[in-house]
């Protein structure tokens, strides 16, 4: 039988603590404990002697629960972390807020007030399809305008519209250059009365069919609202397209998080995929949740067979002994199931480095649990208390 492939090693304490390391995006599918993992590297590379933020843009509010705190706001909150010779702040996305900061720092008060009290904008910025991947790339650039960390972690959505800000300066240009948006500022860009004059006829007609479908006073808010932001469109696209150039830099990586089951998988081929399409610099795969067991030296199938041996024997303590042996028997075929799944990723994705990170007894929810996470993410990668390299969940079988 053919050995399977080895994965690379993925060896995130010497990527934490790269000087030229700047952005860690963390993505991948729901429930894989991917704020947890972006919470316990933001921790480690703090204790290393870097200023870091962690950014959440995923509207759940575990990444304030991982770090023990019972909210986080769309600024920077600093965390008191005993020890670390750097600093930790932490901050969830409020995507309204960030586009009613945007509005107030680009334009006039008068425009800025115009704006902020527009329904159609009210609606748009806080409930829209896209507002939010639109309003992470424009945070995400503040962040890193200020020069104030030299490493920000981003804490992505659940699921595959963790990517889709990626698409957010494309979707703004096609936005911008849409037939409805053109229509609704010709008058403003034709210019004044006889701009009007240029333009009225098709206009008039397309504001009575548009505002027979969306009513008169929305068309109004939208048309009000495009007009009042359209000096601001240019630079919106601009910093988007800025923002998605410094994630394909050098200084960006990508670490994308998954647990050893079937469809968290999948979706982890499906980002190693999109950020390979993108040339998006991917550091590799952090495989969540996995079960080794406590010892590799007695086989399932062995173990089984010891349990029935000692149940029959019935002697003084056979009864317990035969519950640990099966006990080890399931944690045995789990782990194998586990591996097989890996394997089948790795010989998909031959060239992605692999961390395995064994399931915790709990939650984490505070700063000691991140610190043991943490240790598990970034220690020697055969300092596992079984000694099975830490891109493996079980020793590797010999061809």
């Amino acid at each position: 039988m053919t050995a399977p492939r080895q994965a690379p090693a993925l060896d995130l304490a010497a990527l934490l603590q790269d000087p030229e390391t700047r952005i860690v995006v963390c993505c991948g599918a729901g429930g894989v404990g991917k704020t947890t993992t972006s919470a316990a590297l933001a921790l480690h590379a703090a204790a290393a002697g870097r200023r870091v933020v962690v950014l959440t843009i995923d509207p759940a509010r575990r990444l304030a629960q991982s770090l023990g705190l019972e909210e986080l706001g769309n600024e920077p909150q600093r965390l008191d972390v005993p020890g670390a010779k750097g600093q930790l702040d932490a901050m969830m996305l409020d995507m309204k807020r960030t586009f009613d900061d945007v509005v107030l720092a680009h334009s006039t008060p008068d425009r800025a007030e115009q704006i902020l009290a527009n329904p159609f904008y009210q609606a748009l910025s806080s409930s829209f399809a896209g507002t939010q991947e639109y309003m992470a790339m424009e945070k995400l650039g503040q962040l890193r305008a200020t020069g104030q960390w030299d490493l920000i972690i981003v804490d992505t959505p659940p699921s595959r519209s963790a990517l889709d800000f990626l698409d957010a300066p494309n979707r703004m240009s096609r936005f911008l250059d849409g037939t409805m948006i053109r229509l609704l500022t010709a008058p403003a860009r034709a210019g004044g009365r006889a701009g009007m004059r240029l333009v009225g006829a098709g206009f008039m007609v397309f504001s009575r069919i548009i505002g027979k479908v969306l009513g008169g006073q929305l068309l109004q808010d939208i048309s009000a609202f495009v007009s009042a932001l359209d000096t601001m469109f240019g630079g919106f696209r601009e910093r988007a397209t800025q923002t998605y150039e410094l994630l394909r830099r050098p200084g960006t990586s990508f670490v994308v998080v998954a647990t050893p089951e079937p469809d968290a998988l999948r979706e982890a081929s499906y980002f190693v995929d999109r950020l390979s399409a993108e040339g998006m610099p991917l550091a590799g795969l952090v495989l969540n949740r996995t079960h080794p067991p406590a010892t590799v030296a007695l086989s399932a199938t062995r173990a089984e067979a010891a349990a029935e041996a000692v149940a029959e024997s019935g002697g003084k303590g056979a009864k317990v002994a035969a519950g640990a042996l099966r006990v080890h028997a399931e944690r045995m075929a789990l782990a194998t199931r586990e591996q097989r799944l890996a394997d089948r990723f790795t010989a998909a994705h031959p060239q992605v480095a692999v961390r395995t990170v064994p399931a915790a007894a709990g939650d984490v929810h505070d700063l000691d649990g991140l610190r043991t996470m943490a240790g598990e993410l970034t220690g020697p990668d055969a300092e596992s208390p079984t000694g099975i390299p830490r891109t493996r969940v079980l020793p590797a079988r010999r061809g």
